[in-house]
């Protein structure tokens, strides 16, 4: 399976500009520049597109864990903050919120951190990759 993604830029660094656009077209020319990179400017960044996959993937992966387990989620909330110094994204933070009915907090972590070490995201990204995870 390959799944395909393509950017178009115009102009500088600093001055152009881009969009996005996905196989699928779930991102159809999505807008993004230097300042919705580095600043607050209106459009996405490739760092927001990697928490984003990171957190989905996250997600899924730990779904089919819990299925292994004989557990279904009600909900899975996953955020992913990503961090990026001098150039190199530094870490990804997961934070986990699941509701999985008659699952102990112990078989919850351990599912967790299944999914975290085996999500095909955490597996390419060479960052430290944190998880808070709790029930509700």
């Amino acid at each position: 399976m390959k799944r395909t993604a393509t950017a178009v830029w115009n102009g500088s660094g600093k001055d152009g500009s881009g969009h996005l656009t996905t196989q699928s077209n779930a991102l159809d020319k999505i807008q993004y520049s230097y300042k919705s990179r580095f600043e607050q400017g209106v459009g996405t960044n490739p760092e927001e597109l990697i928490a984003a996959a990171h957190s989905g993937c996250f997600a899924m992966a730990l779904s089919f864990e819990l299925q292994k387990s004989n557990f279904v989620a009600d909900s899975l909330e996953v955020t992913s903050t990503v961090t990026i110094e001098s150039g190199t994204i530094t870490s990804s933070e997961l934070v986990l919120r699941g509701k999985v009915p008659k699952i102990s907090q112990e078989e919850f972590l351990k599912c967790a951190e299944t999914a975290k070490a085996n999500c095909p995201v955490s597996k390419v990204l060479k960052a430290d990759i944190t998880l808070q995870a709790s029930l509700i």
